[in-house]
């Protein structure tokens, strides 16, 4: 350890891990403090939004009601698709899935290349810095015109190589891991995902400086094993993932947010200038148990404007089931290629474990949806029934509970 260049590598390794942890807390800090600052003014909000109604649906109109899903112990390390999803709606008795995919009008949950996370670095940029600590370790001798003799003289080659690269594989290893480390402990991070997380590293170095330790035996000089390795690693942490992702994105097409809330608005507006019967049907047949108090006889009821809200949803849903498909496709393909590339397989891993991966996001809408259906069950009894207006009754509005 005294090359001052292996020095200078793992000192740099250090700091853009402390960088990355750094950047990863403070985001996901900022992200909690937002949620504590809106559920804080989530009730104020709705009583005062309630406050001035008069009837059932006017109150079940002005009243938003929060749902998000909140950082776990380890999306510091893994920002995933928290950086491209919404992971936070504030909801209302109207049409549910404009509102879900009001803020995801782009399919934006593939990116070329990942956000600057601890992830990222342990996957595509430590595989680098360990080739520019071991790449040399032959050649340099072979240049010097020690190599054979050293060999000689130790009788095995490994008695040689092995402890220098391991010292280097070992601080390198660390200096990455510290800064995550201490991360971990600042989040509160589970033991278990932490000893994973920290797996995934070391076992990432490890096919990399098997991969170093294949290339390095050729009898070639350090800069042109350093190109072949570099080379190597842009075909493996760059190349690969990005042509998968693009050929996994052609493959399985997926209708964007804003085609889903293009044909939302268009089947609720379009409700206004058609027959009531044409919403009430189909409203009907999927709430059966409302059929009897189902007719309307006044020009506006609010059962038939929050009917027509359904029904918007359920023209909506065969776009919005595939787009959801289509997304967990893309998961299952790109999760098929990650075995391709280690840095994909890295990367995948950490979402995995930080539960910010596509399935985690998908799992936060269902979680939307099965709130917004409690609504629904809440309000429709008092907006067919429509018993004497009591606001004392919002008392027992369901309230939303993120998953664990």
């Amino acid at each position: 350890m005294r090359d001052r260049g292996a020095l200078l590598w793992i000192a740099l390794a250090f700091l853009l891990s402390a960088a990355a942890t750094g950047f990863g807390v403070a985001e996901v800090r900022e992200q909690r403090a937002t949620i504590a600052e809106l559920r804080a003014e989530d009730a104020k909000d709705r009583a005062n939004a309630l406050a001035g109604q008069a009837d059932w649906g006017g109150a079940a109109y002005a009243a938003f009601h929060l749902t998000y899903a909140p950082p776990s112990d380890l999306a510091f390390a893994a920002l995933g698709q928290r950086d491209t999803a919404p992971w936070l709606h504030r909801v209302r008795m109207l049409a549910l899935e404009g509102q879900i995919h009001e803020a995801d009008t782009k399919n934006a949950d593939f990116g070329l290349i990942g956000r600057f996370d601890f992830a990222f670095l342990a996957a595509t940029i430590a595989p680098l810095l360990l080739i520019l600590l071991l790449h040399d370790l032959r050649g340099a001798e072979r240049v010097a015109g020690r190599h054979d003799l050293l060999v000689a003289t130790a009788g095995r080659p490994s008695r040689i190589w092995l402890p220098r690269a391991a010292v280097r594989f070992a601080g390198l290893g660390l200096a990455l891991l510290l800064p995550f480390w201490i991360g971990a402990v600042i989040e509160g991070a589970s033991l278990s995902k932490v000893l994973l997380g920290s797996a995934l590293v070391i076992g990432a170095l490890c096919v990399w400086w098997l991969l170093v330790e294949v290339v390095g035996r050729y009898k070639a000089s350090p800069p042109v094993l350093l190109a072949a390795l570099v080379g190597l690693w842009i075909a493996l942490a760059l190349l690969l993932p990005a042509t998968a992702r693009a050929v996994i994105e052609a493959s399985n097409p997926v209708p964007d947010g804003a085609e889903i809330l293009m044909l939302h608005r268009e089947a609720v507006n379009d409700a206004w200038d058609i027959p009531k019967e044409a919403t009430m049907t189909p409203f009907l047949a999927r709430h059966p148990e409302w059929r009897t108090l189902g007719e309307v006889k006044k020009p506006f009821e609010w059962k038939w404007f929050y009917a027509f809200q359904q029904v918007g949803d359920q023209r909506a849903e065969p776009l919005a089931k595939a787009y959801r498909d289509g997304r967990l496709a893309r998961d299952h393909a790109a999760g098929m290629a990650a075995f391709l590339s280690p840095a994909s397989l890295v990367e995948r891993g950490f979402e995995r474990l930080a539960g910010t991966d596509a399935r985690a996001m998908i799992a936060y809408e269902e979680q939307v949806r099965a709130y917004h259906a409690k609504l629904r069950a809440f309000h429709y009894p008092l907006l067919f029934r429509d018993p004497p207006y009591d606001p004392a009754v919002f008392k027992r509005l369901p309230s939303y509970r993120p998953a664990p």
